[in-house]
């Protein structure tokens, strides 16, 4: 109880943070509007993005507030269940929900996504935000759980992954050889 506590907080940080310096940006800068703020390393871009990553699939915003939806759906009932049992599973839930969430509020409230992180004087990358980070972070964070804490047997016995399909050998047969 306490750790779903603490997560549900940090979510809400995470997207005060992230709505915080998405009205900073949009009320200081014009639309286009770049700013240097680490030489050579990072600027301030003022982006409305109306699509997902580089503008792809632009302007189909009830795509990404459904498919948002259902994930963030689907990882509280994984923790609800006990299937995000250890703390990278947890820190990566946290994040990707805070993302999905952050992002979710501009494309209800204004039909697009501010977006102004800009490392394309260091990288060629698109332009993205606090909700981005914590998606991405979340979603490597997730990666790792899986590969190496995610408990199997539990889904097994869940029901929520298929059965193995090799037969099973009783204690009274020798296996094939």
């Amino acid at each position: 109880m306490i750790t779903t506590i603490i997560a549900l907080a940090a979510v809400a940080l995470l997207v005060a943070a992230d709505q915080i310096t998405k009205l900073l940006i949009s009320s200081h800068f014009e639309v286009g509007e770049s700013k240097q703020i680490v030489g050579g390393l990072l600027d301030f871009t003022y982006v409305q993005n109306r699509g997902a990553a580089f503008g792809m699939l632009s302007n189909q915003r009830w795509i990404f507030l459904v498919l948002t939806t259902v994930i963030i759906i689907g990882i509280c009932w994984l923790w609800v269940k006990g299937f995000i049992d250890h703390i990278t599973g947890r820190i990566s839930a946290v994040l990707i929900v805070a993302g999905g969430i952050g992002n979710m509020i501009d494309r209800l409230a204004m039909g697009y996504v501010v977006d102004f992180i800009d490392v394309s004087p260091l990288f060629d990358f698109a332009v993205f935000n606090v909700a981005d980070c914590c998606v991405t972070v979340g979603a490597v964070i997730m990666a790792v759980y899986v590969l190496f804490f995610l408990d199997e047997k539990k889904l097994h016995r869940a029901g929520a992954v298929g059965e193995e399909t090799a037969p099973e050998v009783s204690d009274d047969q020798p296996a094939d050889e």
